[in-house]
C-alpha cells in the first residue's frame, strides 16, 4: 500500500487540497470563508447543476450498460472475422478528446447534419445528444472491463445449471451473473464517474441550458476568474464521489467470493447455425450505428478541406503557421504532437501499472472476511480481544484506500491541473519545467482503470492456489509468477490498453500543464478548435483521426498479445 499512498498523496492529495484551500481563503486576511461556502451550496443555480449531473450520470450509465452488455458477452464468448479489429476500433471513442466527440456528434444530429439532411431530424436541442454521446464515449469500458472477466469463466458451471433442470436464462441469473456482479459494478462505476465530470460534451452539445458541476467549474476558474465558487463546486463535486465510492465499497465487499476460471481462448467459439448468428449479428449493427458512424463522420470532416476533398488538411500539419496566417498556433510542427502523445503516454502507462499493480495486490486481501473472525480466531487461540479489533481497523483502512484510488476520476481535472501549477512549482516537487509533469498527471486517471480491470480477477484467483504452491515450498514471489500471473495475464493486458488509451486522450489536466513546444495530441486538438475558420477546424478533424488511427493500430497490438499456458507473455 506503501508506494500507492505516496503517489496520490503527493501527485492528487497535495494539489487538490493546495488549489482549494487558496480559494476558501481570503486574499487580504488569509481566514477562512464559510459563509461563502453556505452561500454557494444554498443557491438554486447550484442544486439545478448538481442534480442534472447527477440525473445525466445515472441515465448515461444506464444506457451504457444496456447497449454494451450483450456486446460484452459475445466478444467473450464468440469468435468470429475482424473481432480483434472491431474491439479495437470500440475502444477509439474513448480516448478521444471530448471536445472532439461533441463535435462529431453535433455534425451528426445537429442541424445541417446527416441526421438532419437524411431524415429532417435533430436530436441537439435536447439531452439525448448528449446521452448517445457518452454512451459512444465508454462503450468500451463495459465491453472489455466486463468482456475480460467473461471471456474466462468457466462455461461449464452454467452447462451444469442446464443439466440439473435450469433455464438459459435461470441458469445465467443464478451462476453467471454473480460472477460478473463484481466487474459490472466496476465498469458501471467508471461509467458514472467519467459521465459525472463530462466536460467537453456538455460544452458543445449542452449549450447554456445543460452544465455539469465540471462546466461550472470551468466556467468560475476561466471564464469569471471566480476562484472561491470554484473551490466550493469542487468540495461538492468531491463529496458526492466519496459518498458513491463508500457505497460501492460496501456493496462490493459483501460479493467477493472465488471463481472457477479457464483461459479465454478456452471458452470462445464459432456462432453455429443461424439462430446464433442472430445475436452477434444485432450486437455488430448496433456497434457499427453508434461507434463506427460517428468514427466515419469525423474521419470523411478531416478531408473536406477548402478547395474540396483532398489531402490539404493533412499537409498543413506539418508547417508551424496555420490557415496561411502569421500567426503560429504552435511553436513546433502540430504532427510533432503525434510523437510526444505516444511517449508521454508510454511513460503515463509504467507508471499507472506499477502503482495500479501493487494497490490491486494490497486490495486482493480478504480483510473484510479476517476481520470477521478474528475475534473468534483470537479468543480460541488464547489472544485478546484487541487483535481482532485490530483486524477489524485493518479492513477498514485497505476499504477507504480502495476508495481513495477511485479520486481522480471524480475530481475536476481543471482543479488537478490548476494544483499541479499551484503546488509543485518549489523543489523538491518543481516539476512545473519538467516533462515529466505530464505523464504523472496522466498517471492519475490511469491507475483506476488498472485497479478496476485487475482487481475482480486477482479477487476470483482461489486462495488455496497459493496456499498449495507455498506448501510445496514457492516463495510469495514464485507462487504470484505460477498461480496469479497466467489467471491474471490477459487482465494485465487489458489493464495496460486502457491505462495507454486514457492517457493518449486525457485532457482536462494536461492542457494546463503541457510545454507550448511539446503539446499532446488533445491539446493540439483543441488548439485548433479554439480557433475560427473553416481551415482550423479541418485540421482539428485530421489531428483527430491522427489520434483515432494511433489509438486502434495500439490497441490492435495489444489485442494480438497472449498469454502462453506457462504464463508468460
Amino acid at each position: 500500500m506503501a508506494p500507492p499512498v505516496a503517489f496520490f498523496a503527493v501527485f492528487f492529495a497535495y494539489p487538490v487540497a493546495a488549489i482549494v484551500a487558496r480559494g476558501l481563503r481570503d486574499g487580504s486576511t488569509g481566514g477562512w470563508r464559510p459563509g461563502h461556502l453556505t452561500q454557494v451550496v444554498s443557491d438554486p443555480d447550484t442544486l439545478h447543476v448538481l442534480w442534472f449531473t447527477v440525473w445525466q450520470a445515472a441515465a448515461s450509465t444506464a444506457c451504457t450498460l444496456a447497449l454494451a452488455l450483450p456486446a460484452a458477452y459475445v466478444f467473450a464468448r464468440f469468435d468470429f472475422p475482424g473481432k480483434q479489429l472491431l474491439r479495437a476500433v470500440v475502444t477509439v471513442p474513448f480516448v478521444l478528446p471530448t471536445v472532439v466527440v461533441g463535435s462529431a456528434f453535433l455534425a451528426l444530429l445537429g442541424r445541417g447534419g446527416l441526421l438532419d439532411e437524411w431524415v429532417g431530424l435533430r436530436l441537439d436541442s435536447g439531452v439525448w445528444a448528449i446521452l448517445l454521446a457518452h454512451v459512444f464515449i465508454n462503450y468500451a469500458v463495459v465491453v472489455r472491463t466486463v468482456g475480460g472477466l467473461w471471456s474466462q469463466l468457466d462455461p461449464r458451471q452454467e452447462e451444469a445449471a442446464r443439466v440439473l433442470g435450469a433455464s438459459r436464462f435461470a441458469a445465467w441469473r443464478r451462476v453467471t451473473l454473480p460472477a460478473l456482479a463484481p466487474s459490472v459494478a466496476a465498469a458501471a462505476l467508471i461509467v458514472f464517474l467519467f459521465t459525472f465530470t463530462s466536460f467537453g460534451v456538455i460544452q458543445v452539445l449542452g449549450g447554456p441550458r445543460y452544465a455539469t458541476l465540471e462546466v461550472e467549474i470551468y466556467r468560475q476558474t476561466a471564464a469569471l476568474l471566480d476562484l472561491p465558487t470554484a473551490a466550493v463546486l469542487t468540495l461538492i463535486q468531491f463529496a458526492t464521489v466519496t459518498a458513491l465510492l463508500a457505497v460501492h465499497a460496501r456493496t462490493m465487499r459483501r460479493r467477493q467470493s472465488a471463481l472457477s476460471m479457464v483461459p479465454a481462448e478456452q471458452t470462445a467459439r464459432r456462432p453455429r447455425g443461424a439462430v446464433e448468428w442472430v445475436l452477434p449479428g444485432a450486437v455488430l449493427a448496433v456497434t457499427a450505428l453508434l461507434v463506427l458512424v460517428p468514427l466515419a463522420v469525423l474521419t470523411l470532416r478531416s478531408f473536406d478541406g477548402p478547395d474540396g476533398y483532398g489531402l490539404a488538411n493533412y499537409r498543413a500539419l506539418g508547417r508551424i503557421t496555420d490557415g496561411g496566417t502569421t500567426t503560429a498556433t504552435f511553436t513546433v510542427p502540430p504532427v510533432d504532437a503525434v510523437g510526444n502523445s505516444l511517449a508521454y503516454a508510454a511513460v503515463a502507462t509504467l507508471i499507472a501499472l506499477v502503482i495500479g499493480g501493487l494497490a490491486a495486490a494490497a486490495l486482493t486481501v480478504r480483510t473484510g472476511a479476517a476481520a470477521g473472525t478474528g475475534a473468534g480466531a483470537g479468543a480460541a487461540n488464547g489472544r485478546s480481544g484487541a487483535e481482532g479489533g485490530s483486524e477489524g481497523a485493518v479492513g477498514r483502512l485497505v476499504r477507504g484506500f480502495d476508495s481513495m484510488l477511485m479520486l481522480p476520476l471524480g475530481t475536476s481535472a481543471v482543479t488537478v491541473g490548476f494544483g499541479f501549477l499551484v503546488a509543485l512549482d518549489e523543489p523538491p516537487l518543481d516539476l512545473r519545467s519538467s516533462w515529466m509533469i505530464v505523464p504523472v498527471a496522466q498517471a492519475l486517471v490511469g491507475v483506476p482503470f488498472v485497479i478496476r480491470t485487475l482487481l475482480p480477477v486477482l479477487r476470483a484467483v482461489d486462495v488455496r492456489l497459493r496456499e498449495a504452491a507455498a506448501v510445496l515450498g514457492a516463495s510469495p514471489l514464485r507462487a504470484w509468477r505460477e498461480v496469479d500471473l497466467p489467471l491474471v495475464g490477459r487482465a494485465l493486458v487489458v489493464a495496460a490498453g486502457f491505462a495507454f488509451a486514457v492517457s493518449l486522450g486525457e485532457f482536462g489536466a494536461t492542457v494546463f500543464i503541457a510545454r507550448p513546444d511539446a503539446p499532446t495530441l488533445p491539446v493540439a486538438v483543441a488548439r485548433f478548435l479554439g480557433r475560427a475558420g473553416e481551415v482550423n477546424y479541418g485540421q482539428a478533424m485530421a489531428m483527430s483521426t491522427l489520434l483515432m488511427l494511433v489509438c486502434a493500430v495500439t490497441l490492435l497490438a495489444l489485442e494480438r498479445i497472449r498469454t502462453h499456458p506457462s504464463g508468460e507473455f
